[in-house]
This record gives C-alpha cells, sequence and structure tokens, in this order.
C-alpha cells in the first residue's frame, strides 16, 4: 500500500503511520478531482498535530464538495497508530480505484516541489514519471463535466 502512495504521488513515506498528516489524501483529492482541495492550505511538512487536524479539515470539506458520503476519523488518524492509518487507507485506496480516470497528475509540481514523507528532500530534480492509467493510455477529464462521483463505506 505504501509503495502505491509513493508511487503516485512522488512521495517517500516511510511508514503508514506518516500518513497521519493528512496531506497526501488532501493530494490524492485533487490528483481525483482537480480543484476540490485547495493544495495551498496543505500543510506539507508539519509534525505539529493542529495542523494535521487542519489537513484533514481541508479533505473532509474537500469530500463534501464533491458529494463524498465518508467520516473521516480525525481523533483517531492524528494520534499516528498504525492499525487506524492503514484501515483508513484500506478505503481510500478502494474509493481512489472506484474514481481515478487515468489523467496523468505531476504531484511533486502539484504541491510545489515540497518533499512528503521521512525519506524525502525539497527538490524537484529528480521526478518519476507522471501518473497514467496502464493499457489504454491516459484520459482527460472533458471541462464542465458534472458529474458526482459517490462512494460510501455501508
Amino acid at each position: 500500500m505504501l509503495a502505491w502512495v509513493n508511487d503516485c504521488l512522488q512521495s517517500s513515506f516511510g511508514k503508514i503511520e506518516e500518513l497521519c498528516t493528512g496531506a497526501a489524501y488532501c493530494q490524492f483529492m485533487d490528483m481525483l478531482f482537480p480543484n476540490s482541495v485547495p493544495l495551498k492550505r496543505v500543510k506539507f511538512k508539519t509534525n505539529l498535530e493542529h495542523e494535521y487536524i487542519q489537513n484533514f479539515k481541508v479533505l473532509q470539506a474537500g469530500f463534501k464538495k464533491m458529494g463524498v458520503d465518508k467520516v473521516i476519523p480525525v481523533d483517531k488518524l492524528i494520534k499516528g497508530r498504525f492499525q487506524d492509518n492503514f484501515e483508513f487507507l484500506q478505503w481510500f485506496k478502494k474509493f481512489f480505484d472506484a474514481n481515478y480516470d487515468g489523467r496523468e497528475y505531476e504531484a511533486l509540481e502539484a504541491r510545489g516541489g515540497l518533499a512528503l514523507g521521512s525519506g524525502a528532500h525539497d527538490h524537484a530534480t529528480h521526478q518519476k514519471p507522471a501518473l497514467t492509467r496502464q493499457g489504454n493510455g491516459h484520459t482527460v477529464r472533458k471541462p464542465g463535466n458534472t458529474t458526482r462521483w459517490h462512494y460510501s463505506d455501508g
């Protein structure tokens, strides 16, 4: 699962527990639904619990904007325990797979070259190729598409 996160987001997370900041999920939302979350409000470089909470508020607002019916267990996630973060990541991966349209996304560029994960360094010189859907090239969402994506865990 962590390899998938690092691959998609051009990040260097060493442990699932590092996802407790919420920043990765905010970026996944931007990848799935461009402009659904304001990335400029996301704290990518933080170890402060109140900033984790702010990141999850940004994520929850993105969920609401896109009609995603999911309550984020923020109080559990910000504690940085493996099990809570792994369970949320599993849900998010299913959500991602149900909604990803295959369009290219330069994660490092989207967050202004900021490193993400414990093994990362701030620079944009070594970038992985943009993510594309395998097999059928990449598809681009048409402007003005008003489709609402719903995924409920119930």
